[in-house]
């Protein structure tokens, strides 16, 4: 081996038929990537590569950044907001998301498996603040994920939404209340 991405590659390889050999599929970051992707495992695509990996004949699940990061602020204004890693993320871009990238061929878009949102705690110290963090984009991401694109609307979704929102309250979650979804708010 002359890299550490031939080593990585030869490790989950190893690390791969294992898991296999006990009936389970190994799943894996972007990262899994370098190096070459073992026989059987599964992309989460945070960092770009699903196109190559579903072309290849892996199974991926879309998770990028710039979707489906739901520890990023939720408002430009941060003294609104708790603490969060920094970046920005309104649920209105959330929505925007379409999970089978545009370049993939149509022939293997099955290799989608779906979507998935990501809420890293280390700036996340107690559950409630993970409900804010985390609700409504999640709301956003699982009509998304679940709706085909001629299916959603930002207008209906933010009306139902607002039933969402009765329903939170009478469980006492505490979600982003407000405008939903503008930029810049």
């Amino acid at each position: 081996m002359q890299t550490e991405h031939e080593l990585q590659s030869y490790f989950i390889r190893r690390i791969e038929r294992f898991v296999h050999a006990q009936g389970r599929n190994l799943i894996g970051w972007s990262e899994i990537r370098e190096g070459g992707l073992a026989q059987n495992a599964v992309v989460m695509d945070w960092k770009g590569g699903a196109v190559e990996a579903a072309s290849a004949g892996h199974d991926v699940i879309m998770s990028p950044t710039t979707f489906c990061y739901l520890d990023y602020y939720q408002s430009t204004n941060h003294v609104t907001e708790p603490h969060a890693i920094g970046a920005y993320l309104p649920l209105g871009k959330v929505y925007s998301f379409e999970p089978i990238p545009a370049k993939l061929d149509p022939q293997y878009q099955s290799h989608i498996l779906g979507a998935q949102g990501n809420l890293w705690t280390e700036y996340v110290p107690n559950l409630k603040h993970a409900q804010f963090m985390a609700f409504p984009r999640l709301c956003a991401l699982a009509e998304v994920a679940w709706s085909p694109p001629a299916a959603r609307d930002w207008e209906d979704f933010t009306r139902r939404l607002q039933t969402q929102f009765q329903r939170f309250d009478q469980l006492g979650v505490n979600y982003r209340k407000g405008t939903p979804g503008c930029i810049g708010e």
